[in-house]
């Protein structure tokens, strides 16, 4: 049986503590100088540090001696709410009254308003007798005459395992149906000549790149010749080729695959043989984004973003379609598992992809 321990932002001090230690799995609270509180969970494999009262963000990840975080300018998470102001996290939820950049007609922030969320609750559950520590928190977001929900978020990590289950539930509390909108933000670092294998069909059909540029972006002269490219063929961008223009970012939408217990899979494939993993189920988020951004500054590999609508801004995705709407007192959930394949694991991965491929 768990026990759970909840967790307060006064216990969180500059000088790291332990809190609990079953077995391998250990996990110690701190403060960064910002004022950000943090976790910092490991096992014999590895560790990762969870921002608990942050979006509960997974700030880094590094298992088996691999950095598999993103690079960017930030040493540290920075207090505010300000999407860009904060930036270089693992994982990130994204969402849920507004996703992607903002149109000329929306209000809401980059990737909308939970990503650095303020979360109210946070706790640890510990299951000692299946080695196992969940990371959890809450945070309910109220706005009068508009929104009225609670999204509940975990971090779940096993002993001896470098696969991290990450989860987000959202309950509408109103009495009156809630829109909402979704996406993962799951940040790998690329690697030089690594190949991404997916389950998906690789024509330009189910493979699409985007056109658009978003405000926030400066592309260079040969970019739009390589976005022309991949419009017509998206296999080049497959092997991660450090002369190809992923300054400042290509961005994918990908119709995937699921295998016959419902999963979709994708990886990147490093050249010695292991690989970076993310699955989850497209019944709970039918639209999956592919994001690659190589410049001097960042260097981030959205090997597959599970998502419930693309990154246009509300009134774009609201006039595709791309929004999931829940009755009153109802929920949403989301399932997903992220974290490094060894090499016999992504040999296995690559043959079951070609296998769902194929079928």
């Amino acid at each position: 049986m768990a026990v759970r321990i909840e967790l307060y932002r006064s216990s969180f001090e500059d000088a790291e503590r332990q809190l609990v230690e079953i077995g391998e799995l250990a996990v110690s609270a701190f403060r960064y100088a910002s004022g950000i509180e943090a976790l910092r969970v490991s096992n014999a494999r590895g560790e990762i540090i969870v921002l608990p009262f942050k979006g509960q963000q997974i700030w880094r990840a590094r298992f088996d001696g691999r950095d598999l975080t993103m690079k960017s300018m930030f040493d540290e998470p920075v207090d505010t709410q300000v999407y860009l102001e904060t930036y270089g996290a693992f994982m990130i939820h994204c969402g849920l009254t507004g996703l992607g950049a903002p149109g000329p007609e929306d209000s809401h922030p980059l990737h909308g308003e939970i990503p650095n969320a303020p979360f109210q609750k946070a706790w640890l559950e510990i299951d000692e007798a299946l080695q196992r520590i969940t990371i959890g928190g809450s945070y309910r977001h109220t706005v009068a005459f508009s929104t009225n929900y609670l999204a509940t978020a975990k971090v779940v990590m096993e002993a001896g395992s470098a696969m991290l289950d990450v989860s987000l539930e959202v309950e509408n509390l109103k009495r009156t149906p809630m829109e909402m909108m979704y996406l993962a933000h799951a940040n790998f670092r690329p690697v030089d000549h690594g190949e991404l294998h997916y389950t998906a069909a690789y024509d330009a059909a189910s493979v699409r790149v985007r056109r658009s540029i978003p405000a926030h972006i400066s592309p260079k002269p040969d970019y739009m010749a390589f976005i022309t490219q991949l419009a017509e063929d998206p296999l080049p961008h497959h092997r991660l080729d450090p002369s190809l223009a992923f300054d400042p970012e290509v961005v994918f939408s990908i119709d995937m695959l699921a295998d016959s217990d419902g999963f979709a899979h994708a990886i990147q494939a490093h050249p010695d043989g292991t690989a970076d993993y993310i699955g989850y189920r497209p019944d709970q988020a039918p639209i999956c984004m592919r994001w690659i951004c190589r410049t001097p500054d960042q260097d981030g590999l959205g090997i597959a973003f599970p998502a419930t609508a693309e990154v246009e801004g509300y009134t774009a995705e609201k006039a595709k379609g791309h929004m999931v709407e829940l009755d009153g007192g109802k929920s949403w959930s989301i399932a997903m598992r992220m974290g490094l394949l060894t090499a016999v694991e992504a040999g296995d991965m690559k043959a079951a992809i070609i296998r769902i491929r194929s079928a």
